[in-house]
């Protein structure tokens, strides 16, 4: 399929899936709980990842698809493959906060290609194609040009992994000094695209899966910043991994 119609239909898929979000009745909604710390589940997160797969497979019949909310995950080494997170921010969600997102990331032979990030709350769509640039909203958008003094930090506190919640408030605070401020949202997805539109300078979390990063890494890049693990390694779409997406300024 075409390049641009392609992510046209991922986009349109992706808007529809947000409306569900958008007019959810939290009072029919079943909360289940997963392992870790405040590790959520709704209804919603299972509604909006089955409509997403059957459109997004109905775009692409031959993709492997990846969700969250699948108990088994398969390889996405060759292919095409979605890695989609149906309700990032799924505390958020619940608690009627309005920082969620739908995040689809497609994959080609274990390289990302295409990423979708959705806020429905903002209609706020953040796109990107490798090699093709960032847009919101079909604008193009990039990373800031400010040092991280003069920077915003955005992190996640890794809530389902208690080993890692002291060393991350531990960062958080050492970037504070160094930084004008930071904030807190809840969602992975998001965080990564207020880097890519400039936003905030700076994101770190110590452990996601690929379906928090696999969309929104991409557009950051895209927007011109850079994306590697908090030790400066390669990102990998198989296994969870550490994050550090900055605006390509030295942190």
């Amino acid at each position: 399929m075409e390049q641009d119609k392609l992510l046209e239909q991922i986009v349109d898929a992706v808007r529809i899936c947000g409306a569900i979000i958008l007019h959810a009745d939290r009072s029919m909604s079943c909360i289940d709980e997963k392992a870790g710390h405040a590790n959520f589940v709704t209804t919603y997160d299972k509604k909006v990842q089955e409509e997403l797969k059957k459109r997004l497979l109905a775009i692409l019949p031959e993709a492997a698809f990846v969700g969250e909310e699948e108990e088994n995950h398969v390889s996405v080494a060759k292919g095409y493959a979605f890695i989609v997170d149906p309700i990032d921010g799924t505390t958020n969600f619940i608690k009627d906060y309005h920082m969620s997102a739908i995040s689809v990331g497609l994959s080609r032979d274990g390289e990302r290609y295409m990423g979708v990030v959705y806020n429905p709350y903002l209609d706020e769509m953040f796109t990107a194609v490798s090699g093709q640039g960032a847009y919101l909203n079909g604008a193009s958008i990039h990373v800031s040009s400010e040092p991280l003094c003069n920077g915003i930090v955005l992190f996640g506190t890794a809530p389902y992994y208690e080993e890692l919640n002291r060393k991350s408030f531990e960062m958080a605070y050492d970037y504070f000094r160094r930084a004008l401020d930071v904030r807190r949202s809840g969602s992975a997805a998001l965080d990564l695209c207020s880097v890519a539109a400039g936003r905030a300078e700076l994101f770190f979390e110590l452990r996601l899966c690929p379906w928090d990063f696999a969309a929104g890494s991409l557009i950051v890049e895209e927007a011109g910043g850079k994306v590697t693990t908090a030790e400066g390694g390669r990102l990998t779409l198989d296994a969870p991994c550490s994050m550090l997406a900055t605006n390509g300024q030295e942190a």
